[in-house]
């Protein structure tokens, strides 16, 4: 190899080496739209070096064709590289950027300005160690300014760079740029911010963005970039807190090696230092730490490894692995602040998947304590959450996880909530402490169990849940169907939607928020009678899988017998019973299902009921003789 060659090859390793030694910031704008979010980015971009030639010529050649800057190149275009975004203007999703100067590595999120995706602004803001909010200085601080800055306050960012930008087009005014500052840090100081740098800006211009700007004489801080070279990163302060390792895989290669692997969320562990694992609480010493370059001695945050232990101990996806001295809490029930983030509102008591760290695990949210006004900071009375709407509510959760404040671990104190169904986000939250009863209520052990309870009756347990319209035939069958039951001496008792409806739900309206309920009380009561030995017979319109699939999981997939009782909409209002079919078209009964609310028939019930070619007797013996014969 020529001397050239190695030098070369010297230098690039060099590079990489200085490269990998930089420390990294994540930040993220954000503010209200066209407040110049994406063309401070793409300013950043050029100014640090980061285009290619291609790049920069297709920076120029496309801002030629949109031509909104009057010749000049559009910053802009860098970053909102959606086809939607170019055509409207607004940043619509999130888009993530890296760049780099000579003495620190950045990624970059451009969180979307309108209000409609404040829900992609907290995906951006999850993992950020500084927010710039930008505010143009012709509107000032505007009511997305402070929902951002409280989104960011809530999600614990706490170093605020306000971006006073297009100073420009206000003749550079000292007076302008002052008086923003002082109604932004009146505002912040209400919701905790008080780290907060002011720094006039125009970013199509360039002034104070990488350099200080001679038009701006009367400023005397740092620039945007000069700032950000010299902010304190997080991991620095997430080194000092106590040690967290969420397992992501347990890694068995063959039968001579186990290890846990994951990302170390805090703090920082040695080779022999005494751990326990959580929620079992069981204890051991590490025996190794393996990271991407082989055994090390320790690690710390930020770091992917995998630990042996000395002990064999039951470890799975989801367990969090802690220094033995300084371990997280565990519970069940906790108040939490929930973002909601999808067009469905939230609905009390309807259970959903909750997501923290590594573990997956179900929840129901209870209904909200408030909701916060983010302009005035007031607490509102509310019964569930709307998109976008923040609230403080308390969440019930299937099985004990183990959890940090939020305010004390972004990464073991938040959590996403996801719907069951479509396995979509609908919600994110921060913990914010375990409620006392979930360590002070435990279930009492008895001595006669459901086993024995069934034995006595000599019969098998079950919820047999009927669903359908109103008007399907749901309670005529179920009525049947407990006759010919207690004719052959079996124990039952039917809960029937309306008759609840006079005592233990009396308090319930029609409302989607109530029909969960409606059906959540139903469930359990049903769950109870089955632990005492009863067929449990339940007929409820219970238009939604969710809660159904609520009531299988409380009962069991041996206990539970779905029953659709199927007839076409047409045919259950040519019976109308009760009339109500006509009410709801006259519009005197509002959300009645079917009309102006949904039904989601079942997808495999483990009977299906044709009542337009069987009749209710019919239909009760083909129930019965299932019963009996599985």
């Amino acid at each position: 190899m020529s001397t050239v060659t190695t030098t070369i090859a010297d230098d690039i390793e060099r590079y990489l080496s200085a490269q990998q030694e930089k420390s990294l910031l994540r930040f993220i704008t954000c503010g209200s739209v066209d407040d110049g979010k994406s063309t401070l980015i793409g300013r950043l971009l050029y100014e640090s070096k980061m285009l290619f030639e291609d790049q920069l010529s297709q920076l120029e050649a496309d801002s030629k064709k949109v031509g909104t800057q009057g010749g000049n190149l559009d910053f802009a275009l860098l970053v909102d590289g959606l086809a939607a975004e170019r055509e409207q203007g607004i940043t619509i999703d999130v888009a993530y950027r890296f760049f780099a100067t000579d003495k620190r590595k950045f990624i970059v999120a451009d969180t979307p300005g309108h209000e409609q995706y404040t829900r992609n602004m907290i995906t951006g803001a999850s993992t950020a160690d500084v927010a710039v909010i930008l505010v143009d200085a012709r509107k000032g601080v505007l009511t997305q300014t402070r929902r951002h800055s409280y989104l960011v306050s809530l999600i614990g960012i706490r170093r605020i760079v306000l971006a006073v930008n297009k100073l420009d087009m206000v003749g550079y005014s000292q007076e302008t740029f002052e008086r923003i500052t002082n109604e932004y840090r009146a505002f912040a100081a209400q919701i905790g911010l008080h780290d907060i740098a002011s720094i006039p800006l125009s970013a199509l211009a360039g002034d104070n963005v990488t350099e200080s700007s001679a038009n701006t004489p009367w400023y005397g801080g740092p620039s945007l970039m000069a700032y950000l070279e010299s902010v304190p990163v997080e991991d620095d302060a997430r080194l000092n807190q106590p040690f967290r390792l969420p397992v992501q895989w347990v890694n068995r290669p063959n039968l001579n090696f186990r290890g846990y692997a994951g990302s170390i969320s805090a703090g920082e562990i040695r080779r022999g230092e005494r751990v326990r694992v959580l929620p079992s609480g069981r204890e051991s010493r590490v025996a190794s730490i393996i990271t991407a370059a082989g055994e090390a001695a320790s690690a710390r945050c930020g770091q992917a490894i995998t630990l042996t232990l000395e002990d064999e101990i039951d470890i799975s996806r989801g367990d969090v692995i802690a220094r033995a001295d300084a371990p997280p809490a565990v519970a069940d029930q906790f108040e939490a602040t929930l973002v909601w983030m999808n067009e469905e509102p939230m609905l009390p008591g309807r259970p959903y998947l909750l997501k923290l760290g590594t573990r997956t695990v179900g929840v129901t949210c209870q209904q909200p304590k408030y909701r916060v006004n983010v302009n005035t900071l007031e607490h509102l009375a509310a019964r569930t959450l709307e998109m976008n709407e923040i609230g403080v509510c308390n969440l019930n959760l299937d099985r004990a996880v183990a959890f940090d404040p939020y305010a004390e671990n972004r990464e073991t104190g938040g959590f996403i909530v996801i719907d069951r169904l479509t396995n979509n986000t609908v919600g994110a939250g921060m913990l914010h402490f375990a409620l006392r009863r979930s360590q002070n209520v435990h279930w009492q052990a008895t001595v006669v169990d459901a086993s024995a309870r069934a034995t006595l009756k000599h019969q098998t347990p079950r919820v047999v849940w009927f669903t359908g319209l109103s008007g399907a035939g749901k309670s005529t069958i179920a009525n049947l169907v407990e006759q010919k039951l207690l004719a052959l001496g079996k124990h039952t008792y039917l809960l029937d939607g309306d008759n609840v409806r006079h005592g233990l739900n009396k308090d319930l309206g029609f409302s989607e928020a109530d029909r969960v309920e409606n059906i959540r009380r139903v469930a359990e009561v049903a769950r109870l009678m089955m632990d005492a030995g009863l067929i449990a017979l339940v007929s409820f319109i219970s238009p939604f899988r969710a809660e159904r699939d609520m009531a299988r999981a409380l009962a069991g997939p041996d206990g539970f017998v779905e029953i659709f009782v199927d007839t076409p909409i047409d045919v259950a209002e040519e019976r109308d019973p009760k009339g109500l079919y006509k009410k709801a078209r006259s519009g005197e009964l509002k959300n009645f299902t079917g009309i102006d609310s949904p039904y989601e028939p079942p997808e495999q019930p483990e009977i299906r009921i044709d009542t337009t070619a069987d009749t209710p007797e019919q239909a009760a013996g083909k129930i019965v003789d299932w019963l009996l014969h599985r």
